[in-house]
């Protein structure tokens, strides 16, 4: 009776235990896959960081420009 009764109760850790670690391999699993789409997302967003900066400086060359232009105008009057 108490050989059953001890067995039964390592059979429920038993069974908790497996179940504990099943859900820390699912939390894993979610872990990874997040994981691997903020880096995904890092990747496009340093891209378009890039680009962005880029057009921003071409904006500024033809915004200097401009000015150059205007400043030369004003100066031939």
């Amino acid at each position: 009776m108490v050989d059953n009764a001890i067995n039964a109760n390592t059979d429920n850790e038993l069974k908790s235990l497996n179940d504990s670690v099943n859900s820390l391999l699912n939390i894993i699993k979610d872990l990874k896959n997040e994981n691997i789409q903020l880096r995904s997302q890092q990747e496009f967003l340093q891209v378009e960081r890039s680009r962005l900066m880029e057009k921003t400086e071409t904006a500024r060359t033809r915004v200097e420009s401009i000015i150059n232009r205007l400043k030369a105008m004003e100066t031939n009057k």
